[in-house]
């Protein structure tokens, strides 16, 4: 085939020069992350963040493109350059399962995007099951154990899922460039310099450390900057309430959201297949909440319109030992009129911006080595003092949510105005024990 393009601002020109590629890139499925945003909340906080999973996707499939032809340039002895379509399918394919609003609708609903990223690849009924089927019978398989870590190639698995792979040095660079954050960048292109096969996996040239630093550095920026800002969660806590509502209300009244929400009925009747799922999009739930904001029912509309016209609930942050006290605060919020369990919220980010690899774990996580000039290898944070202080060490917090109401000074809440606030100190919860 003759060689496609596709302009991105964060790689330049995404190259496609693979039939397989392009028509992935032209099926159905893959075609449907043009309408699933990247970040679903953040960007109520970053308003330039509007991009697509479609665009993480391509940026992956580019940076696994560029690191196989490096391979085969520097490497052939140790890179196999058969396994050059799997790595890039696999990358172009990691995110095609994520859904609508997809980590809070994962938490309500009880979806899988990685498992449902599988069956896309493996059913017989997907564009993409057929595309993939063009290369051999079994190769669907092939691309869903890189996507669930079974592939017995490490290398391949590694460049798609390791604490530094294609997937993560995309969505850093891109979600910072569309957020406006610069915390995100670091030196790509010093990094595919120095990245290198082995027959364990993946490492990296000594020479390079301060690129892999600069990575790990940035990386925990984006997580404590943009990625757990206090208004994004807040949102994901309203839009899991309204949900949450929506599920309650079902019991009850069907037909309102068979008339509102239709492609929404089977996950809230419990029995949604594939097809439901990939019906679904940011652009068709966004145009439920708009209609739910005219519902009978005063909370689901109440919701609706908070989350459809950025009303950010607001925050404080908690210590675990002080989670009970926090009735306090909920007894507040129903005293003035508020259904609790609707308008509150506890919301939890940590991060573990970098680890070593901890066998004994439930998910050992896979340590990023590098390769001196005799051929040893070393563990990153053994010879980077940066690295070694961000080691091992969990960064993040504990937030309780709540109508801002609960802050005025209009007459239904100033009597509870002043009791609230002697809750909270410095925006953080403060025991009265």
């Amino acid at each position: 085939m003759n060689e496609k393009v596709f302009r991105d601002p964060v790689h330049n020109y995404i190259t496609v020069n693979h039939p397989v590629i392009y028509d992935l890139i032209n099926s159905k499925e893959f075609q449907r992350l043009r309408r699933v945003k990247q970040v679903s909340t953040t960007v109520f906080t970053f308003h330039g963040a509007e991009h697509s999973r479609f665009s993480h996707c391509l940026g992956v499939y580019e940076i696994a493109r560029r690191v196989t032809e490096i391979f085969d340039a520097k490497f052939p002895d140790i890179w196999d350059s058969n396994e050059n379509l799997l790595t890039m399918v696999a990358a172009l394919l990691h995110d095609v399962g994520h859904g609508a609003y997809s980590h809070t609708f994962e938490k309500l609903f009880d979806t899988d995007h990685e498992a449902i990223t599988q069956e896309i690849i493996t059913s017989l009924d997907t564009e993409v099951n057929a595309i993939l089927r063009r290369v051999s019978p079994d190769f669907p398989e092939k691309v869903a154990s890189v996507i669930n870590h079974t592939y017995h190639n490490k290398q391949v698995v590694q460049l798609i899922s390791s604490q530094i792979d294609c997937d993560r040095m995309d969505y850093l660079l891109r979600d910072s460039y569309y957020s406006g954050a610069n915390y995100g960048q670091f030196d790509l292109t010093r990094i595919l310099r120095v990245i290198r096969p082995t027959k364990d996996g993946i490492v990296f040239e000594y020479s390079g450390m301060h690129a892999v630093e600069d990575y790990i550095v940035s990386r925990f920026q984006m997580y404590m900057q943009v990625y757990f800002h206090p208004a994004s969660r807040a949102m994901e806590v309203l839009l899991q309430n309204l949900l949450k509502r929506a599920k309650y209300l079902y019991q009850i009244d069907s037909q309102f959201f068979e008339r509102t929400s239709p492609n929404l009925m089977p996950f809230l009747a419990n029995h949604a297949n594939l097809h439901d799922y990939l019906s679904l999009d940011d652009g068709v739930m966004n145009t439920y909440f708009q209609a739910w904001m005219t519902a009978e029912d005063d909370i689901l509309a109440d919701l609706a319109s908070r989350f459809v016209n950025r009303k950010v609930f607001k925050s404080v942050t908690f210590e675990e030992a002080s989670r009970q006290e926090l009735s306090y605060l909920v007894d507040l919020v129903k005293s003035v009129g508020f259904d609790p369990d609707y308008y509150t919220g506890i919301h939890v980010n940590f991060d573990l911006p970098y680890d070593i690899y901890r066998p004994e774990k439930k998910e050992p996580r896979t340590e990023i080595n590098m390769i001196q000039k005799d051929g040893s290898v070393v563990e990153l944070s053994t010879i980077s003092p940066i690295v070694k202080t961000l080691t091992g060490t969990i960064y993040g917090d504990r937030r309780f949510y709540f109508p801002k109401e609960m802050l005025s000074d209009d007459d239904l809440f100033a009597h509870t105005k002043n009791e609230f606030m002697s809750y909270i100190a410095n925006d953080h919860f403060v025991s009265h024990d």
